[in-house]
């Protein structure tokens, strides 16, 4: 598959800026593969799609407030700093991004916050936009967490083109969210509501848990035409026993597994055994997939639409067949459904 094949146009009005009123009354296309019918559906009808026994997974990684606005010593010049990860707890050193890149060199020091309450120092330049920054700040961690977080907004995805406003807090992460360390939400998950949630456990499907560290890697523009030459940033993943045993009873019981977005069907992917079962892991993964590319356990996906030349839409194309995904697409341009993390949804049936 080449890149130029993930082209098509999108209208900036197809891209949603803001979440739907309520979470499970966005819009729902299915899409099913083994027939080819595609439907048009609102969301939380997705529970006529599932029956007692199937499993739905779920990634409840929990987004942090990862983007900050500093100023630079002596200049006082205004730099965005995106945090990406804690690497080390003790020193208080992160891996971030940030721009301008131009203007920042090792030995700089950023202040954050009306009184300059936070200082890091740059202490490593690691990609030509990545730095490494030792925050200076003298008290526990977890009141070093608390004030850097305080400081920090929610990281909407830059095709979002608005700042950050105080409902995002909650609507830009879903209801089960759990373990800190995403700059990305699991948006398929988005479209969860409590409601829905537990109208879906009194019908008897069950609800597994892995962990996917969502990173800015996925919005990463690929700069190769031959897919095979392009490599994904890893991101830290869990698959814990409990999960394990549910999927794999429900594939030797033939009952439907389901994985909610394309982190979830990424980390599946990353954790399938010679057999076609799962096994617990724990580390990272860089995997990508695109067409064609042979899925052994889930045979249900739900996904956002994604944007042109996205790595989320080459594993969306993969998981339901190129051609009917992208005639699906043409749909939903047609249709007027709504792009990203914030837009609409989409249920692929295999």
């Amino acid at each position: 598959m080449k890149l130029s094949q993930f082209k098509f146009k999108l209208p900036d009005s197809l891209i949603a800026q803001y979440p739907s009123e309520n979470r499970d009354e966005c819009r729902l296309m299915v899409v099913n593969a083994r027939t080819g019918e595609i439907s048009h559906h609102i969301f939380k009808e997705i529970i006529n799609f599932f029956d007692e026994g199937d499993v739905m997974i779920f990634n409840d990684t929990k987004v942090f407030p990862a983007r900050l606005f500093g100023n630079k010593e002596k200049t006082g010049a205004c730099i965005e700093v995106f945090l990406l990860r804690e690497l080390n707890v003790e020193n208080k050193f992160w891996d971030v991004l940030v721009e301008p890149a131009r203007k920042i060199r090792i030995g700089n020091k950023l202040y954050f916050g009306e009184d300059d309450s936070m200082v890091a120092e740059v202490i490593d330049n690691t990609t030509s936009r990545g730095r490494t920054l030792r925050f200076l700040y003298d008290g526990p961690h977890d009141e070093f967490k608390e004030a850097l977080y305080a400081l920090g907004h929610t990281p909407l995805p830059e095709y979002i083109n608005r700042p950050a406003e105080p409902d995002d807090a909650e609507r830009y992460q879903t209801i089960y969210a759990e373990v800190e360390g995403a700059v990305m939400a699991p948006a398929a998950g988005l479209h969860f509501s409590r409601e829905l949630m537990k109208r879906l456990e009194i019908k008897g499907v069950e609800r597994g848990f892995l962990t996917l560290h969502c990173g800015k890697g996925n919005f990463r523009d690929i700069d190769v035409e031959d897919l095979t030459k392009h490599r994904m940033d890893s991101e830290e993943m869990f698959v814990r026993g409990d999960l394990v045993d549910m999927v794999n009873d429900a594939k030797d019981r033939g009952n439907q597994v389901c994985a909610v977005g394309a982190s979830v069907l990424r980390g599946i992917a990353s954790s399938v055994c010679m057999n076609g079962h799962i096994m617990p892991y724990e580390g990272w993964t860089n995997k990508f997939i695109f067409p064609p590319y042979d899925f052994q356990v889930c045979n249900a996906m739900v996904s956002n639409f994604h944007l042109p030349l996205s790595t989320m839409l080459m594993m969306v194309t993969a998981f339901g067949g190129y051609d009917l995904v992208m005639e699906a697409y043409d749909i939903a341009v047609k249709e007027g459904y709504q792009f990203g993390a914030y837009g609409d949804a989409m249920l692929i049936l295999r």
